[in-house]
């Protein structure tokens, strides 16, 4: 097919791939902003709010990392269209009904659902991009994608301001449906086709950890994308609780703190896939912004508590640091061959995601001892200095060929 002719079923894979990571950035960061909200209707209040908040937050997160194992699989030995479509039709299913639960264990079972069908979303979309694209011009459609998807949050919060927690829900459903009449004119990766023509065994978690190389190289890239999750799920998911604890006579809002920090990531993610394109070098993009996350998350235990402005100020230039979301999955597809990319690519950000689980967790029992602020800032100084090391250990991948298979 000629380059004219590519250039629209590209352009189309961008689109899909984009608005698919729209609605799951809606969904995840939905939670957030209802959280205390949906929990008082459902007679749920004080401290028990945040317990249960954080139980429903890694239910979700838990399904995230069941579906994206799943999904993921499925990527490789389906094909990448498979996954685009079945996930978007079970997370729409999951989302109406979250808008019916009467209780805290219905509400944990469908946030696990929901979470299970947001998990292929954004690793078989990238991928699809991916293997679509020129080898120089990744970044630019992987940077689309992150941009335009991470604005999602932005309508979340706007939804969660001027409509109640249900409406909400049923919204991002019909968000759902409707992208999945969308997907229908959206072909299959040129490579992955290719690959099934050559009968190659395709698609198996444990092979990721077959070899020391791959699992290193599997592992180095989960690692570096803690700080993101520390940041959204952390310091800006626990910002009422935080900000109480820094003192402030009025404490942040949930919605406007996740909305001026996803305002910060999509210029943050437009910037770093713009930037490891100008260097020719994704690991010094990388570096450079875990440089300016470990800087803001300094200034937000520092000063953010003065006001509210400067609360959310920060919130905006925690959100820009932790933008590399966009490079962050361009190496994840990067770095492995056709024939387990899929696998890769949808597993690797939602174990990212579900490393919330463990953070939250850390951040619980550490509270008892050093209290909201110090756990806080103690999982942040893990998660940045792991996330260092591991950069250390991952190969450059600019402008690397991506019609490769693992042996």
């Amino acid at each position: 097919m000629s380059n004219a002719g590519a250039a629209p079923r590209i352009r189309l894979a961008v689109l899909v791939a984009a608005l698919g990571y729209f609605v799951d950035i809606y969904d995840l960061l939905l939670f957030n902003i209802i959280r205390l909200t949906s929990l008082k209707s459902l007679g749920v209040t004080g401290d028990e709010a945040l317990k249960q908040g954080l139980f429903l937050l890694n239910m979700q997160m838990t399904g995230m990392l069941l579906g994206g194992i799943f999904w993921g699989v499925l990527a490789d030995k389906r094909g990448r269209l498979s996954v685009l479509f079945g996930s978007i039709l079970i997370y729409s299913i999951a989302n109406v009904l979250n808008g019916f639960v009467t209780s805290v264990p219905m509400y944990a079972a469908l946030r696990l659902v929901a979470g299970i069908g947001l998990a292929g979303e954004l690793g078989a979309g990238i991928t699809l991009v991916s293997e679509s694209m020129p080898r120089d011009a990744r970044g630019y459609g992987t940077m689309i994608v992150a941009t335009i998807g991470i604005l999602g949050a932005v309508v979340a919060a706007l939804v969660g301001d001027l409509f109640s927690w249900r409406t909400a829900y049923f919204i991002g459903g019909g968000l759902g449906f409707a992208l999945l009449l969308l997907r229908v004119g959206v072909f299959e990766s040129g490579m992955f086709e290719k690959l099934k023509q050559q009968g190659v065994a395709r698609g198996s978690f444990l092979k990721l950890f077959s070899t020391w190389s791959r699992a290193r190289r599997y592992l180095g890239v989960i690692v570096v994308g803690l700080p993101v999750w520390y940041v959204v799920a952390i310091l800006i998911g626990l910002s009422p609780e935080i900000g109480r604890a820094m003192g402030m006579t009025v404490p942040p809002a949930p919605g406007r703190a996740v909305m001026f920090c996803y305002i910060g990531l999509a210029v943050g993610d437009f910037a770093s896939g713009a930037l490891s394109q100008v260097l020719k070098s994704r690991k010094r993009a990388l570096t450079a912004f875990l440089l300016l996350c470990v800087l803001f998350v300094g200034a937000y235990f520092l000063v953010a508590g003065q006001s509210l402005f400067t609360f959310y100020a920060i919130c905006v230039c925690l959100g820009f640091s932790a933008g590399y979301w966009a490079v962050f999955i361009t190496v994840a597809s990067e770095q492995f061959g056709t024939n387990l990319r899929g696998t890769a690519t949808t597993t690797a950000p939602n174990f990212v995601r579900g490393a919330v689980v463990p953070m939250s967790l850390l951040f619980q029992a550490l509270k008892p001892l050093l209290g909201v602020l110090g756990s806080a800032g103690a999982v942040g100084v893990l998660a940045l200095s792991l996330s260092f090391l591991a950069l250390r250990g991952l190969d450059e991948t600019y402008g690397k060929d991506l019609d490769f298979q693992e042996e």
